[in-house]
């Protein structure tokens, strides 16, 4: 035995079909929905608009090609010399620096090994520099 299929009414159409609501409601309603609808239309269809949409496609002709040529130019003009001075300056300042060791001084809240390390001996960090950075005790190599 089949049962018969009960209509279901979408939500949408269930708000306005209210018992409440009469023919001539609903027909305001619709006119109301319709009014409203119209000056979105003209909205769209206005010269403003059409204007707008002009320019817009205008604009993939011919600017697009300007535009890169000027930012070739300025790439090769600009920005790659103005690299290689950066890169200079780098190099004569570090060529000016001195490359000596901080002082050791063995600060208690520094270079704290409650655990060891486990890779190594278990006192170097990961990354450990023997130049720069120092153990718990001093710099490697060096026996004040």
């Amino acid at each position: 035995m089949t049962r018969p299929r009960r209509h279901v009414t979408p939500v949408f159409t269930r708000c306005f079909r209210s018992p409440a609501l009469s023919d001539r409601k609903m027909a305001a309603l619709a006119r109301l929905s319709q009014a409203l609808r119209v000056p979105l239309r003209s909205v769209t269809r206005s010269p403003l608009n059409r204007d707008r949409r002009q320019l817009s496609a205008a604009a993939g002709h011919g600017h697009g090609e300007h535009s890169a040529k000027t930012w070739k130019i300025l790439t090769f003009v600009v920005a790659l010399p103005g690299v290689a001075v950066c890169m200079l300056n780098m190099y004569l300042k570090e060529q000016q620096h001195s490359h000596e060791q901080p002082e050791f001084i063995p600060y208690t809240h520094l270079r704290i090994r409650s655990k060891r390390f486990p890779w190594g001996d278990g006192n170097k960090s990961l990354f450990h520099n023997p130049h720069a950075n120092a153990l718990p005790d001093g710099y490697e190599g060096h026996d004040e």
